[in-house]
């Protein structure tokens, strides 16, 4: 089925298809870092060669987004939105059955691929056909990322164990099928008029006279998941050497993540009505507060705390995405992976500092000196211009 429409009122039905898309492409990107365990044991790996995954996972799913993303607005074809998650569903499977570290990291290779595939495009979609719920639209969009994360370690730690990790590929069936559904309703993405352009004068004819915005927007993406990825990494291990069992400490970073879901169509809802700035200030200024309680809470209250810093510090993950797209709503794939792909790639790839702090002063005040971070930022969304919004 192929239409090729922009619509003026909500389109559910594509933005439910749109959502699975990031739901069921996350899903399975979401198997690998729960199996490096595994993977250890079977291949005897090294922690250099564990890191080695890390990054290639973390750079050719979101680093080389800006790429995908300019190919997505150059070609008027369904090939990235739904390729993607295609090939993250069968090579992601395909993990438990490589024959040695060399296959492995192939396999990894190719779903990280097709992560990064489906992402720019997916999201460039949103807006055509989210009428005036853009933001709220997109946070829907978000939460199917969000919460692929959240179950998808769960469901792959489950068959792992129940099953031995051979069993893997038969996961692929659950994707495959969704697929089907996608495919039937996922519209022909709208062309942005770019395709004589090159890729920097792409970005010179996107970006124009608001680059400066772009970059703020970008800069505070960035600062955002450096301090949500190093709470994320480093607050398991905390609390484990400090005597909390291994189910607590996934429970916490299961509510840091599902909270982040919640907090997105929270803040996509209010800023349709509020505009974007008064949900940058009230949510970072309490991510700081929240932050500080998940490092000091006592007990069973870390679960609570825990809930409160993943709802706060996430909550903006949607809406930069849409401010960006609002400033430039030509080029809304290059956008959209600016700002999801190479602003999350690029805090995520900075938690070894923090990892290095933690080595040298430990990790409680590392992680305090993170947590005020996110207060700091607010001055980045105060230079940037508030969009006016459309009235419904």
């Amino acid at each position: 089925m192929e239409k090729d429409v922009s619509r003026s009122s909500l389109d559910v039905r594509v933005i439910f298809a749109l959502s699975l898309t990031h739901f069921i492409g996350d899903f399975y990107s979401s198997f690998i870092n729960p199996l490096i365990p595994v993977f250890v044991d079977q291949y005897s790996l090294t922690l250099t060669q564990v890191g080695l995954i890390g990054g290639i996972y973390r750079l050719l799913a979101f680093v080389v987004q800006p790429s995908i993303g300019y190919m997505a607005d150059r070609y008027r074809t369904r090939f990235f939105v739904l390729g993607g998650p295609l090939l993250a569903i069968i090579f992601v499977s395909l993990v438990g059955i490589a024959p040695n570290f060399t296959i492995l990291l192939v396999l990894i290779c190719l779903g990280s691929i097709g992560s990064s595939m489906f992402h720019p495009t997916a999201a460039g979609m949103v807006s055509g056909f989210a009428g005036s719920h853009f933001s709220f639209s997109l946070s829907i969009f978000n939460m199917g990322g969000t919460l692929a994360f959240g179950v998808g370690p769960l469901f792959i730690t489950y068959v792992v164990q129940r099953h031995g990790i051979a069993a893997s590929p038969f996961t692929m069936t659950i994707g495959l099928a969704v697929m089907v559904f996608l495919f039937r309703t996922i519209p022909l993405p709208v062309g942005e008029g770019l395709k004589s352009l090159g890729f920097i004068h792409s970005l010179k004819e996107i970006l124009g006279d608001i680059w400066k915005p772009i970059i703020l927007i970008w800069a505070f993406g960035v600062m955002r998941t450096f301090v949500s990825q190093s709470f994320m990494t480093f607050i398991p291990v905390l609390y484990s050497r400090e005597g909390h069992s291994l189910f607590s400490t996934g429970v916490v970073v299961s509510l840091y993540n599902l909270a982040g879901t919640l907090s997105g169509l929270v803040a996509g809802h209010l800023s349709d009505r509020m505009g974007y700035k008064p949900i940058f200030y009230s949510s970072n200024l309490l991510a700081t507060l929240c932050l500080y309680l998940l490092l000091f809470s006592p007990g069973t209250w870390i679960h609570v705390s825990a809930f409160l810093a993943g709802f706060f510090i996430m909550a903006t993950l949607p809406l930069t995405v849409a401010m960006a797209q609002e400033f430039s709503p030509r080029g809304r794939s290059i956008i959209s992976s600016l700002m999801m792909g190479l602003a999350y790639g690029t805090g995520g790839m900075m938690t070894p500092l923090a990892g290095r702090c933690a080595d040298l002063y430990s990790i409680r005040p590392t992680l305090s000196v993170l947590a005020i971070l996110p207060a700091l930022t607010i001055f980045l969304i105060y230079w940037i211009p508030e969009r006016k919004r459309n009235p419904e």
